[in-house]
């Protein structure tokens, strides 16, 4: 069940939707369930069920009162899960995503000759028996999902200003221009050192 509860609060749950299941979790009241999103009343039915079960048959020995300390333990645990959700928002995920696979994609292999640390490529390739294509072609799909979740939290209504979810953007973009075509962050091309000095040198005509 807690893994269950992870993965909706790590993976699928917005803010929005989390905030009401935490609450009716914490009210432990089978009422609260028309509150929901379909998928997150089907968990919690499912948790109720789980509990009930749990508690039927701690009855049968007369230890049903310890269900309690099960439901408060339960209880914290979701807040738990739910204050860490505030803390890390999927556009934080999804730019955390693209920086980390784009930067090893194109850096590992100069970063083994030099002695570096494994990167997620060679991680990913021993830990699936795969060859480094198949990590590209993983990575890259994650790198694309990134960008999904990324539009997805600037277009729709959200409790972050604007004006901070394009700070994010735009350190994406960043890491896109420099990664995209190579390691241009360890080997500066001319290409790169244009783009530094259109920004931050040249001035735009008005």
């Amino acid at each position: 069940m807690t893994s269950i509860l992870d993965d909706i609060y790590d993976v699928y749950g917005t803010l929005e939707e989390l905030e009401p299941f935490t609450e009716a979790i914490e009210r432990w009241d089978i009422s609260c369930i028309d509150q929901l999103p379909e998928y997150m009343q089907i968990c919690y039915r499912a948790l109720f069920d789980v509990f009930e079960a749990i508690e039927n048959e701690l009855a049968k020995k007369e230890r049903s009162y310890r269900v309690s300390y099960a439901k408060d333990a339960m209880k914290r645990l979701v807040r738990a899960y739910f204050d860490e959700a505030k803390c890390n928002p999927k556009i934080i995920t999804a730019f955390l995503v693209i920086g980390r696979l784009m930067d090893d994609m194109k850096s590992h292999k100069f970063e083994q000759e030099r002695g570096h640390a494994a990167s997620a490529v060679e991680c990913y390739m021993k830990q699936h028996g795969v060859s480094e294509q198949v990590v590209h072609d993983e990575f890259n799909r994650q790198v694309a999902n990134a960008w999904k979740d990324i539009n997805e939290e600037c277009i729709r209504p959200t409790v972050v200003p604007m004006p901070l979810l394009m700070r994010v953007l735009n350190l994406a973009r960043v890491i896109d221009v420099i990664y995209k075509e190579g390691d241009g962050y360890t080997h500066v091309g001319k290409e790169m050192k244009d783009n530094v000095a259109s920004v931050l040198i040249n001035l735009v005509p008005i």
